[in-house]
């Protein structure tokens, strides 16, 4: 699971990035100092889950759960009691009080990761029934299959969807497309790009061809990307 930080101390984050490194199956992306610098990143990187402090500078991390469109699982940490019931209310999987000991730490993330494990099989499969989507694309609807996706390219708040005959820019960020397609077809192989497994003619180091296109693989993305592969 990626995870991010976000404490206005630095003593803290060091303290929970500590423990996340002893989680097997924790993957800390970022730590942020405050929400601003959190709700930002959230909009572009794929994050499932976020360690949250509550009483930070400038906006609380309530508000910043509140603002969130598409919301990780949250763990919200604080030293005081007083917002058990509006952590209640934005049903997040855990609230806890700090100081965070190891044995806390290890339920919470438990919790977490049963989760995570849901939403994904639930995700799974509704996305397995779909065959195409719908997307507006210079003022029309179009019908796009599945299966003639090649890859999409992030263009900051647009994605480029690529097919054999046809390039479709649509306005919806990257995650936000890539929550919408099959994880059994697609991957995202780079911060920018989304590529159809089946597409993939071949992979030289941290390029991967498909077709005639060199698309880059990230580093934090090529280990899981192999796995998905039916490599003999």
């Amino acid at each position: 699971m990626n995870c991010i930080v976000v404490d206005d101390n630095k003593m803290a984050r060091t303290a929970i990035r500590m423990m996340i490194e002893q989680v097997e199956f924790l993957k800390l992306k970022h730590e942020c100092s405050n929400p601003i610098e959190a709700f930002n990143l959230l909009k572009t990187e794929d994050i499932d889950l976020v360690f949250l402090d509550v009483e930070m500078p400038g906006m609380t991390g309530v508000e910043l759960v509140k603002n969130l469109e598409k919301r990780p699982i949250i763990i919200l940490i604080t030293a005081k009691k007083d917002y058990a019931i509006e952590a209640f209310e934005l049903n997040v999987a855990d609230y806890i009080i700090k100081p965070v000991s190891l044995s806390r730490f290890t339920m919470a993330v438990s919790r977490a990761k049963e989760l995570f494990d849901s939403n994904q099989k639930k995700t799974s499969n509704v996305k397995k029934d779909k065959e195409y989507i719908f997307a507006r694309s210079n003022n029309i609807l179009a019908k796009i299959k599945i299966d003639e996706i090649k890859y999409i390219q992030a263009l900051g708040d647009y994605v480029n969807i690529f097919t054999d005959e046809k390039r479709y820019t649509v306005h919806i960020t990257l995650k936000g497309i890539e929550e919408k397609l099959p994880q059994d077809k697609f991957y995202r192989l780079h911060r920018s790009y989304i590529t159809s497994l089946n597409h993939i003619d071949n992979i030289e180091e941290s390029t991967a061809y498909i077709g005639k296109h060199p698309l880059p693989i990230g580093e934090q993305f090529k280990k899981e990307l192999l796995k998905k592969l039916n490599l003999i």
